[in-house]
């Protein structure tokens, strides 16, 4: 797990530690000092923690301006155990809503397996964006099958158009772009 890497090629774009509204504003990042596991295995320092012991996130891109943000996930969504969803709703989602965000494109292709739980804060969630929405991009087909056993596609949108191999080729204003007519045609 270790050689997995947040996407950073955004980095010229937009770069959590130096956004004054960014939960992560003036962290400092040894990238030689590897210290946060999931179940043991050592991840790579740029992933941050938002409060789980078993998944991490990184923060790819925000666009106060449209009301959007991009978060990339690694790890196991555990609601079971570690209430993995109360963790980055009350840490990083939150934050974000009372800056005016309410799009939220989550990545998960690094979402290695999900233990579901109640669907309270997914329920709260959705409520609390109101005319937005939250994706889930590139989410693993059986992570999608288990969120969609606890109902989790009620509140987030995932799979089948949204498995998008190619979006590291795409700028983040293109990808949301991409996302955005996808979620709306979902919408109508």
């Amino acid at each position: 797990m270790h050689k997995i890497q947040p996407y950073y090629s955004w980095l010229q774009y937009y770069d959590s530690s130096f956004d004054d509204r960014s939960p992560y504003f003036g962290k400092e990042y040894n990238y030689d000092l590897y210290s946060e596991t999931i179940y043991g295995y050592y991840i790579d320092p740029a992933w941050d923690y938002m409060g789980s012991e078993t998944l991490y996130i990184k923060v790819l891109y925000v666009d106060y301006q449209a009301g959007y943000v991009i978060i990339e996930l690694i790890g196991e969504w555990n609601d079971t155990l570690h209430n993995d969803i109360m963790h980055f709703k009350r840490n990083i989602v939150e934050h974000f809503l009372t800056e005016q965000i309410n799009q939220f494109v989550l990545i998960g292709e690094n979402v290695m397996n999900f233990h579901g739980s109640d669907d309270c804060y997914y329920e709260e969630w959705f409520e609390e964006v109101e005319e937005g929405w939250i994706a889930g991009v590139n989410f693993r087909d059986f992570v999608v099958e288990e969120m969609k056993n606890y109902n989790i596609d009620m509140y987030l949108n995932l799979g089948g158009s949204l498995d998008i191999p190619n979006w590291r080729a795409l700028t983040p204003k293109r990808f949301y772009a991409l996302i955005n007519q996808l979620i709306m045609r979902r919408l109508n």
